[in-house]
């Protein structure tokens, strides 16, 4: 395979010049992984989606931060302060993403022209035209709701582009969770220890909605999958074969818009 391949499969799936488009992607599933194809796999991936959509796109990446604190997690508000104390302060730059995120994040990040948001439980990844914009101001609490760079990839006509991602891997649907008109929808507080503006390391924290257990206590099924594979039933995406993968092309305002409506119905508590 080659990345003339790839940008074959990208240009027949509706990728374009000038598009804003978020990236899910299985680099074993599209045969780019390092048993198929060897190293390299993420970066012929990179080069393809560059040139798919030129200098005037932009592509966006979740991240998030593997961060070596995170035990404090398993002890209670009060306590995660003292057990802070005098951890290295977090560097939103090159701090690795999230493990379970996966390799192509991680060399998106790396990749020279990519720039990445502050938030450390929020992070994303861009590159090219609007990525200074879309990384902009994003808020510190509540990283995935209004303000964040997921209600700007809707608002300005942005793609999800899945290559092999697995069924619950449409981060998007995150935003469609603030959306929602639901009652009592679980919340989660995370902490960190960060440098200020004076350079002095201080504790703070994050609060939002729980992106980790989800919003709702829900049996079976992981929602977001539930979601996607009733989206995807109604025909409104694009679809092919990219790589070794079957790929999806869709458009972003439409699947969190629709993920409210089917959160409400389906989430919420029997009356």
């Amino acid at each position: 395979m080659t990345r003339e391949d790839l940008r074959a499969g990208l240009a027949s799936l509706g990728v374009a010049a000038g598009d804003l488009v978020m990236v899910h992607a299985s680099l074993r599933k599209l045969g780019l992984g390092r048993a198929a194809f060897g190293p390299g796999g993420a970066e012929a991936l990179l080069d393809a989606l560059d040139e798919a959509i030129g200098p005037d796109g932009t592509l966006m990446m979740v991240l998030g931060t593997d961060y070596p604190m995170d035990w404090v997690y398993d002890h209670p508000l009060e306590a995660r302060a003292a057990l802070l104390e005098g951890s290295p302060a977090f560097d939103y730059r090159n701090a690795p993403v999230l493990e379970e995120v996966g390799w192509l994040a991680e060399a998106f990040r790396r990749r020279p022209g990519t720039i990445v948001s502050d938030n450390p439980s929020g992070r994303f990844g861009a590159r090219r035209r609007r990525a200074k914009r879309l990384m902009a101001d994003q808020p510190w609490h509540d990283y995935y709701g209004p303000g964040s760079p997921l209600e700007k990839l809707c608002q300005w006509g942005g793609k999800i582009l899945r290559l092999g991602a697995n069924p619950d891997t449409v981060t998007a649907l995150h935003y469609a969770e603030y959306l929602a008109d639901l009652p009592d929808k679980k919340t989660v507080r995370w902490d960190y220890v960060v440098a200020g503006a004076d350079g002095v390391a201080r504790h703070v924290w994050i609060d939002c909605l729980d992106d980790a257990e989800g919003i709702v206590h829900c049996e079976g099924e992981d929602y977001f999958a539930s979601i996607l594979k009733a989206y995807l039933a109604l025909g409104r995406h694009r679809e092919g074969l990219v790589g070794s993968a079957r790929a999806e092309l869709i458009d972003a305002a439409d699947i969190v818009a629709f993920g409210a409506r089917w959160m409400e119905r389906n989430l919420a508590a029997p009356a």
